[in-house]
């Protein structure tokens, strides 16, 4: 199992970014997937998940009607689109499916 992130970087707040997770080794649109994000010195926690279909998302309320969660099945990637970012937005985010992570992505929102 490979899960590789990628679309961080630093955006004003306000901002927005998409973040990107390429899977490979295990059958994507058997597993639901989720996004975590671990801001300094801060538990890892989690941010958003979706069914293997793609049919029913749940977010924490921290980022409810800010963050969009989704997944194209036929490129087996999974996407994190963040709208309305805020400085405490500011973590290093991965993707999990299955019990494996990615290597995470930096998002830092600061002016």
């Amino acid at each position: 199992v490979q899960l590789v992130e990628s679309g961080g970087g630093l955006v004003q707040p306000g901002g927005s970014l998409r973040l990107s997770c390429l899977a490979s080794g295990f059958r994507f649109s058997n597993y639901g997937m989720s996004w975590f994000r671990q801001a300094p010195g801060k538990g890892r926690e989690s941010v958003a998940a979706v069914t293997g279909a793609g049919d029913s998302t749940s977010y924490a309320d921290s980022v409810k009607g800010r963050f969009t969660i989704s997944r194209d099945n036929a490129k087996n990637t999974l996407y994190l689109q963040m709208n309305s970012l805020k400085p405490e937005d500011t973590a290093v985010y991965y993707c999990n499916a299955a019990g494996n992570w990615g290597q995470g992505t930096q998002v830092t929102v600061s002016s």
